[in-house]
Order: structure tokens, then sequence, then C-alpha cells
């Protein structure tokens, strides 16, 4: 987006908020709510659509579940994964092998 058309739209926007008495205090809360709200989600479809597991199960899930998918393919970690833990570096320069077809990959 092109910088006059993205203050064409920032004034838009700020013109609309005043019109409608919203202050830039209270989106910055509604903001803050929907993000823990996303982080507070036990199921997540591909799509986007989340559920924290209390109340009705939602018709996305339902309808997933009776087509045969698990309950669990839609279960967010708890954790993160493990980071990978880096691999060995291997001293060649003893190796009895060097230089000889035995450590070549295609020898014959």
């Amino acid at each position: 987006m092109d910088e006059r058309k993205r203050d064409s739209m920032i004034a838009y926007l700020r013109h609309r908020m005043e019109e409608f008495g919203i202050r830039p205090e209270d989106l910055a809360a509604a903001l803050a709510t929907e993000s823990l709200a996303k982080k507070a989600a036990r199921y997540r479809s591909a799509t986007g659509d989340s559920w924290d597991g209390n109340g009705e199960m939602p018709q996305w899930l339902k309808q997933a579940i009776s087509a045969g998918q698990s309950i669990e393919h839609f279960e967010l970690a708890q954790k993160p994964a493990p980071a990978p833990q880096p691999k060995k570096q291997v001293d060649w320069s003893n190796d009895p092998f060097a230089g000889t077809p035995l450590a070549r990959p295609n020898s014959r």
C-alpha cells in the first residue's frame, strides 16, 4: 500500500472513530481482549475458528467429528515442542579411511 493510500485510510478511520465516539484506548483494549481470547482457545480449525472447551461444542467441530475426524486433531499444544538439539560435529581429521574408496559414498 502506498503512503497516500495509507494516510487516507488512517484519516478515514480516525474520522469514523470520532463519529462513533471510539477512543484509541477503547480500540487498544478491544484488541487486547481479542488476543487474550485467542490465547485461551483449546481447539482451533484450519480456518481459524476456535473453541475454549467450555459450553456447547461449536458447529464446525461437531461437523468435523461426525465426518470422522478426532477432536485431538484440533487440540492446541499446551507446551511448545522442544527445540531441536544441534547436531554434533564429527572430527574426521583422524579418520583411518580418509582418501580411500571406503570414504567415498558411491565407491565400487
